[in-house]
């Protein structure tokens, strides 16, 4: 049955093969159990709720990739994307996590669209290849700037950012917090970072997720050891999972369908329902393509067979993620790991989608994860999606500074969608004014998102 169903032989693996890279694809990004809640529940978004939201998705999402594409990639809810939703849709614009739900929910259904249709092809041509390396960069960065600051490594303060003391964090915060509980956390990020570091030099298969749990245990032994003190009145609580209630699977009533479509007739949701789009459809095109790549799947024409069932699984995902109440569903380059052991058939997609479904039981586990902990994992995210810079043309300075300009923006301005706009609008004003636009071959629809965007950044200056 799964000879017939996945196509073993004619893919060169076998089910224990299969099995195995299921398995390791797992490992390496069940992180996202810990680090999406924790993202997310900085918009005020019920905790338990997004654990359940983020093993269902990445449960359903991961299979329809078995299915519809048999192809061994995984998805879950995308690293960026969550930061974006949060930290600048909400917290950032102001508006609700209900209304950014709505903007995830419509991105899908376009993103389904599109799958079915060529358009994709004509919007990611539209974007310069500078610049969609540039976007990832970007996000990288913003990431990483988010991790040092859940672990509070980095504080606000008279130079707008500083490095963390105890003294500094009480006077910012006017509080008066110590070494036993906000210190001894910041120590244990630090140590988190370090020993993650060492798991990913080491190549260590679930390196990431190996690094939330040791900082994790370290908190646990210190707490036992009373170094770490609990503080639930400043947000440091007890990192003992509590396991009163069973291994019962938290509701997801609190998020459950919380659509709202006021308000969305506005020129800021279409900004926010483009910077899903661009970056969703992006990564995940960029990630089908590169872990393909690796896997020798492409065709003759380095093109991928399947794309669009590939594509729709992750467009499928995404709306049905948004309806669920959690942000965009995206296609992970943790995939990789699998196709390095083998890997080739959704019997490995499926394999991940299982344990996905498996680990809805485990949730007084990933909840009592602390951010100290998740924080190590967001930075060496923002790590490896740096390393798209080399891919940047920085001999070309039509090229470089508006990548420069999206890149600075993105952790700098806090907001990933300020990012894009900036680095579209900076490349075409900069190549139309030098003369460019012919030899870089401009087309309307980078011409008509900079007008967009244009639009946008004016009515946020002066009105």
């Amino acid at each position: 049955m799964l000879e017939k169903l996945f196509k073993l032989s004619e893919n060169h693996t076998d089910v224990k093969t299969e099995i195995l890279a299921g398995i390791t694809t797992f490992m390496t990004m069940a992180y996202i159990l810990a680090v999406n809640p924790s993202i997310l529940s900085a918009t005020g978004m019920d905790q338990g709720a997004l654990f359940t939201a983020t093993a269902l998705i990445s449960f359903i999402g991961t299979l329809l990739m078995a299915f519809l594409a048999n192809y061994p990639f995984a998805l879950a809810p995308g690293m960026g994307l969550n930061a974006y939703f949060a930290y600048t849709v909400v917290l950032g614009m102001g508006y609700s996590w209900e209304f950014a739900l709505t903007a995830v929910f419509a991105e899908g259904i376009i993103f389904i669209l599109l799958s079915l249709t060529n358009v994709r092809e004509a919007i990611f041509n539209a974007i310069p290849k500078n610049l969609k390396s540039a976007v990832s960069v970007g996000i990288g960065l913003f990431i990483a700037f988010v991790g040092l600051q859940n672990a509070k490594i980095v504080i606000g303060g008279s130079t707008l950012v500083q490095l963390f003391s105890v003294e500094k964090y009480n006077e910012l915060n006017g509080v008066n917090a110590s070494f036993n509980d906000v210190g001894i956390t910041v120590a244990l990020a630090l140590i988190g970072i370090l020993v993650t570091g060492i798991l990913v030099i080491k190549n260590v298969k679930g390196n990431i997720l190996w690094g939330i749990l040791i900082t994790w245990i370290l908190g646990i032994i210190c707490q036992f050891a009373g170094i770490y003190v609990p503080n639930p009145e400043l947000g440091f609580y007890n990192l003992l999972p509590d396991f009163s209630n069973g291994l019962s699977i938290p509701s997801l009533s609190p998020i459950l369908f919380k659509l709202d479509f006021h308000g969305i007739v506005s020129a800021d949701f279409v900004v926010i329902l483009f910077a899903f789009l661009f970056v969703d459809l992006f990564d995940t095109i960029g990630t089908l393509v590169g872990v393909s790549s690796k896997a020798g799947m492409l065709d003759e024409n380095g093109k991928l067979p399947r794309i669009k069932g590939a594509l729709l699984a992750d467009a499928i995902a995404t709306t049905a993620g948004a309806a669920l109440g959690t942000s965009t569903a995206t296609t992970f380059v943790e995939s990789a790991s699998g196709v390095t052991e083998g890997g080739r058939t959704g019997l490995t997609a499926l394999t991940t989608g299982i344990l996905f479904g498996l680990s809805l039981f485990l949730s007084p586990i990933f909840l009592a994860i602390p951010s100290f902990a998740t924080a190590p994992a967001l930075i060496i995210v923002g790590l490896y999606m740096l390393s798209n810079i080399t891919n940047i043309d920085f001999a070309d300075m039509s090229e470089a500074i508006p990548c420069y300009i999206c890149i600075i923006a993105m952790p700098f301005f806090y907001s990933i969608s300020e990012g894009i706009a900036l680095g579209i609008i900076a490349y075409v004003v900069l190549n139309l004014v030098t003369g460019k636009a012919k030899e870089k071959k401009l087309n309307l629809l980078l011409y008509i998102l900079a007008i967009i965007f244009i639009i946008k950044e004016c009515s946020s200056l002066f009105f």
